[in-house]
């Protein structure tokens, strides 16, 4: 028990160390090569704090564990919105640029309804699904990463000195490899700890694992706002949303197909139809159909939020 607390919080100082080493060199970069300050929170950053759920759902998928797969995949996209976007727009909501956000929120709308609509109408997620999830970020990338280059008049501006190349490419992979190893002994030992206290396997893999896994995104939105990136902040919760769908799920089902698991049951029916996966879509509908709309996010929906989210652990719990 000891050594599991002991690790559990080196893992968490290894993710307050590596977020904001990472952050520094991602900005930095951002900057050197005038990328949109979204762009980058969409791809590089959140292709670093993916990192955990990549790693945890593809050895699962490849043991077998599609549970664990499924529900940290799935548990992560829900908390990144209801609890990490939350907190970072009830402390300081950031101002929107839409034409940036277009492009990220299409993508994971277009992957949640295709991943919704198999898991409703199969009920199981054959290796094409993964194959197809796979294609969409790739397609992905390539859309990012030319908008990104085609529109320099929304670049990053920044008031710190510029770096070498080197440091900031430094900082960004020893950012990323400590976001890693953190989350891992974070998932492992909170595991550890969540399996002691009798909290069962379903509730796991949904709540701390996905907590655990998504921890990355939470250091990394704290810090983009106290170094005063909020664009970077809302990026990188957008694109780990995509991705959570895209290249998490994608590699997971690809490596080794699997069903819906039944979790938990609400009024009869398997909660992953009436409550993960609606949650999943509607929580970012709330997030960004408004911010596409006006341009701004502001305080009360981070505030609905943490309220839905503490709602949905406690059902989790429940029972």
């Amino acid at each position: 028990m000891i050594l599991a607390i002991v690790l559990f919080l080196l893992g968490l100082a290894c993710l307050i160390f590596g977020g904001d080493w990472f952050v520094d060199g991602a900005s930095g970069l951002a900057y050197r090569f005038k990328i949109p300050e979204i762009i980058v929170g969409a791809t590089v950053v959140s292709i670093g704090t993916t990192l955990p759920e990549v790693m945890v759902s593809a050895t699962s998928a490849a043991q077998g564990l599609g549970d664990m797969s499924y529900g940290n995949a799935i548990g992560s996209v829900i908390c990144n919105t209801a609890l990490i976007l939350a907190i970072a727009l009830a402390i300081c909501p950031a101002p929107v640029d839409k034409k940036s956000l277009f492009t990220p929120t299409l993508f994971f709308m277009i992957a949640a309804i295709f991943y919704m609509v198999v898991a409703y109408v199969f009920g199981y997620f054959a290796r094409w699904t993964g194959i197809v999830l796979l294609l969409l970020f790739v397609l992905f990338m390539i859309v990012t990463v030319r908008q990104g280059f085609q529109n320099p008049d929304q670049t990053m501006t920044s008031d710190r000195k510029e770096w070498p190349l080197w440091r900031e490419i430094l900082f960004l992979i020893l950012g990323a490899a400590l976001i890693a190893v953190g989350a891992r002994l974070l998932v492992n030992n909170g595991t550890k700890l969540a399996e002691m206290i009798g909290v069962p396997d379903s509730v796991i893999a949904l709540t701390f694992v996905a907590l655990g896994t998504s921890l990355p995104e939470l250091v990394t939105a704290i810090v983009s706002l106290a170094k005063g990136h909020g664009a970077l902040s809302l990026g990188n919760i957008v694109g780990a949303n995509l991705f959570n769908l895209v290249l998490v799920c994608g590699l997971s089902i690809t490596i080794r197909p699997f069903s819906i698991p039944v979790e938990k049951l609400f009024l009869g029916h398997n909660a992953s139809f009436v409550i993960d996966l609606p949650l999943m879509f509607l929580g970012m509908v709330f997030v960004t159909v408004p911010a596409l709309i006006r341009g701004k996010l502001n305080r009360i929906q981070g505030i609905i939020l943490l309220v839905v989210y503490a709602a949905y652990v406690t059902f989790q719990f429940a029972g």
